[in-house]
């Protein structure tokens, strides 16, 4: 169980945080959203991914110790931003409800292992 819990909260990650970084490019933001991104928005939405990134690398590092947690982290980075790049010309509505839900349900499984 914890196994699914920490490579599903990685992938979430992943996916959230990229989905965040291309949102904060005023053209993908303009597809979603209908008009630029202001400046202060642009800076939440990277400050957001970014942090999201980073914590992603907790969960592989905890399943595959750091040598092979790093790695995998490289290959959750690439599904999630692949995600990310086929949802947003397909459903660039979609993407940014559906990257807050990933991501909070993903900090909710982080949260929730680092308890036990």
């Amino acid at each position: 169980m914890s196994y699914a819990i920490n490579f599903l909260s990685a992938l979430g990650l992943c996916f959230a945080g990229m989905a965040a970084l291309s949102l904060a490019i005023d053209r993908h933001h303009r597809q979603a959203y209908g008009d630029d991104a202001p400046v202060r928005k642009r800076h939440l939405l990277r400050t957001a991914g970014t942090a999201m990134l980073a914590l992603a690398i907790a969960p592989c590092v905890a399943l595959w110790s750091a040598g092979a947690g790093f790695v995998a982290w490289a290959g959750m980075l690439t599904v999630g931003a692949l995600l990310a790049a086929v949802m947003l010309p397909y459903w660039p509505r979609r993407v940014a409800p559906l990257a807050a839900s990933a991501g909070a349900l993903s900090l909710t499984g982080l949260a929730g292992l680092a308890l036990n």
